[in-house]
């Protein structure tokens, strides 16, 4: 028997790890503290991609949204790390200068939010990449709508596949 293929029973993992093995209230003391007007998002803007949402219920996505956005972003061949995912409803005073100031976004999808509720300088309808400002915008409705109607997620994806795979 090789140290490689060891088994443990679940009540022996049990008796190992009597604490949790991830303690999500946790601080981590080397992290800085938020500031009062600092952007909370999800990933690390790798490459420059924004994605704002309007969630009331969960702190960026609900978990079928979030699988849903990630399985977007592997078809467009980038991950969550290479985004910054902004939730409209739990950041205060969000705005279209505060989001160039803190992200300098090339492209930002909305999901769900109309681009009149960001202040932005620009309106667009829904499923058209529009330019301006050296920057591609794309509106589009929340994840939860696109799950349940085909053709629209169909619109987005031609969308999102001129704007990744035609450069």
């Amino acid at each position: 028997m090789s140290l490689d293929n060891i088994q443990l029973t679940p009540f022996l993992v049990q008796h190992l790890y009597k604490k949790t093995l991830v303690e999500l209230d946790a601080v981590n003391p080397a992290a800085p503290a938020p500031e009062d007007n600092a952007i909370l998002f999800l990933g690390n803007n790798e490459k420059n991609i924004l994605i704002v949402v309007d969630e009331k219920e969960a702190a960026f996505l609900p978990d079928d949204d979030l699988k849903l956005l990630v399985g977007i972003l592997t078809a467009c061949k980038i991950s969550l790390a290479d985004v910054a995912l902004v939730n409209y409803n739990k950041n205060k005073k969000l705005d279209y200068d505060k989001l160039l100031q803190d992200f300098t976004p090339k492209f930002i999808l909305l999901f769900g939010i109309g681009p009149a509720s960001l202040n932005f300088p620009l309106h667009f309808p829904l499923f058209q990449l529009q330019q301006y400002n050296h920057q591609t915008y794309l509106s589009a409705p929340t994840l939860s709508v696109l799950a349940a109607q085909v053709e629209q997620k169909k619109e987005l994806w031609t969308c999102l596949q001129k704007y990744f795979f035609n450069k």
